[in-house]
């Protein structure tokens, strides 16, 4: 290992401790919030050529079981049309709320705090959209031409990515969350880009399509292709570049014979359009921010073998099928208070973690990140059939689970059971440590949140931390995406099955470690998430998505 990656890990583990919370210090903040450079949670390009894209009529009819395995559904072509329905049901907006004369949207891609660091990409071929380069505005609902390019060129590009399709590019503005959270953000915001992949990766498969994430690319390789080196920026709400996934038809490798330098240069001709319209009227500089993004800044690299990926886990029933896909992805909800008395079934209880764990051709894991590096700490509160208490639910292959199980057991209390917890069912890689009620310990390490302990479980997520981060810097982004991934799954299994699900970044990290026995930083809590009965606000109003756009409301924001 070269020592400026030593040194580059050595930086970002110190980033990471220090902007871990603690009962008595959180991490450096704002304190409050100063509403007058709150950030435009949608971002505008001045001067770029507006298309407007059609919303779906009627959503695909596909049953969310089947979303997993798409099974009969057939690839769609690449038309404006399909390319629209996949933004809509993966970037697009799901709601709007509305409570004391204020409003608010959702989207169907979470983010902490509602604050939506991330944007969306899409390159497209001539036959849509005449072909370019385009930012997606989910507020319009509309592509916003950065560049564009001819048949030729195209051709040349199809050929060096080895598939036919297009490009979706994903990247982060860390105001938007530092705005609100301060030095935490970064941490926010990787985990909020987890969510976006993997909801562009299930969005994908209602068209019967899969996404890859390109990883031999490079960062600076997506800001060339996306044009972020020829954007005139303003100070500290420029995008950092995160990754390009290319959207081809199921059973296409576009891995094969990938050449970086082909597909790339090209792109550093293009002359690009379009300047970012101001987010805020004022700004603070969170520094540490910017150093830990410049440190986790990924180089080229040579593709690494991926993991067989496993078999379908055999306790892994699916929800009723006369559930759409559709339905639940648009109904997915941060649930804000749960009841705490609504228990889950053990059946469906397995199948949410079946789901969290990748799977040979099922997304959202089949995008390329078959590699377990993160497993489930539970806090189990009710669970039909399922003594309360704290469990560790093992992710991955049987290797991966092995190793796993090895390194937990040497790192954690020396006291822990660690017994089979389905002693009937031995194939289920679910482990008890301690019996007894969790809900006060799951309240107090997700910074005393009722939501840990009102749920029917919570969920701590372990990422085996420095050996990773020690081996190639940028995968201190990529175990937060990959947390952010289990999320998603986590929010839709849960709406599926008729509860709700929350994303908790406020946690201290320290307490959760402490309370395992882990020492040092071979493993670490970044991520935490509670599944429950959730409580509506009946003062607040819902209003449908798009009903803006009906009112003939333009501009770039409400």
């Amino acid at each position: 290992m070269e020592e400026n990656s030593v040194e580059r890990a050595k930086r970002l583990i110190e980033y990471h401790n220090r902007t871990k919370h603690h009962p008595h210090r959180y991490a450096a903040s704002p304190g409050g919030l100063d509403w007058s450079t709150q950030p435009d949670p949608f971002r505008r390009y001045s001067g770029a050529d507006l298309i407007q894209l059609p919303l779906l009529a009627a959503d695909p009819a596909v049953p969310y079981a089947r979303l997993f395995d798409r099974a009969g559904i057939e690839p769609a072509p690449f038309t404006v049309e399909r390319v629209a329905a996949f933004l809509e049901l993966s970037l697009g907006l799901s709601a709007w709320k509305s409570y004391g004369g204020g409003s608010w949207a959702l989207r169907m891609n979470p983010s902490s705090g509602n604050l939506h660091p991330t944007e969306g990409y899409v390159v497209l071929p001539p036959s849509a959209a005449g072909g370019g380069v385009f930012h997606y505005n989910p507020y319009l609902h509309a592509l916003e031409r950065r560049a564009s390019f001819d048949e030729p060129f195209w051709s040349a590009l199809r050929d060096g990515l080895g598939a036919d399709g297009f490009l979706a590019g994903l990247s982060s503005i860390y105001w938007r969350e530092s705005w609100k959270y301060g030095e935490r953000a970064f941490r926010y915001c990787n985990l909020d880009l987890g969510h976006a992949i993997a909801a562009m990766s299930l969005s994908a498969a209602l068209q019967g399509w899969r996404v890859t994430y390109l990883e031999s690319l490079a960062s600076r390789d997506v800001s060339t292709v996306l044009g972020f080196d020829r954007t005139e920026w303003r100070e500290l709400e420029a995008e950092d570049p995160e990754c390009l996934l290319l959207v081809h038809r199921v059973g296409e490798d576009p891995v094969a014979g990938f050449d970086p330098e082909e597909v790339v240069k090209p792109f550093a001709g293009l002359a690009f359009s379009g300047v970012p319209e101001p987010l805020s009227p004022g700004h603070v500089d969170w520094e540490v921010i910017y150093r830990a993004a410049e440190l986790s800044e990924k180089p080229r690299t040579p593709l690494s073998p991926q993991a067989a990926p496993p078999s379908p886990p055999p306790y892994a029933p699916g929800p009723a099928e006369d559930l759409t896909a559709a339905a639940v992805i648009r109904k997915r909800r941060s649930g804000q208070a749960y009841d705490g008395a609504t228990p889950v079934a053990m059946a469906d209880f397995l199948a949410m973690l079946a789901r969290t764990t990748p799977v040979a051709g099922r997304p959202p894991f089949d995008a390329g990140f078959y590699r377990s590096n993160v497993h489930l700490l539970l806090f189990v509160h009710r669970v039909t059939g399922l003594a309360p208490g704290l469990y560790v639910f093992l992710r991955g292959d049987d290797l991966e689970r092995k190793r796993a199980l090895e390194r937990l057991k040497r790192d954690f209390h020396p006291g822990f059971s660690w017994a089979p917890a389905t002693p009937d069912r031995p194939e289920v890689p679910l482990h008890l440590l301690e019996e007894g009620d969790v809900t006060g310990l799951a309240r107090d390490v997700s910074c005393r949140q009722e939501i840990a302990g009102d749920g029917a479980f919570s969920v701590g997520m372990l990422a085996a931390f420095r050996e990773n981060i020690e081996r190639a810097p940028y995968m201190y982004r990529r175990l937060h995406w990959e947390a952010g991934m289990i999320g998603q799954a986590l929010y839709l299994e849960s709406e599926a099955r008729g509860l709700g699900g929350t994303g908790i970044g406020c946690f201290f990290d320290d307490m959760v470690h402490e309370g395992l026995g882990l020492a040092g930083d071979s493993f670490q809590t970044i991520y935490h998430f509670t599944v429950g009965a959730p409580l509506v606000d009946e003062r607040i109003t819902t209003l449908p998505p798009y009903h803006h756009l009906e009112r003939g409301t333009s501009g770039a924001g409400p």
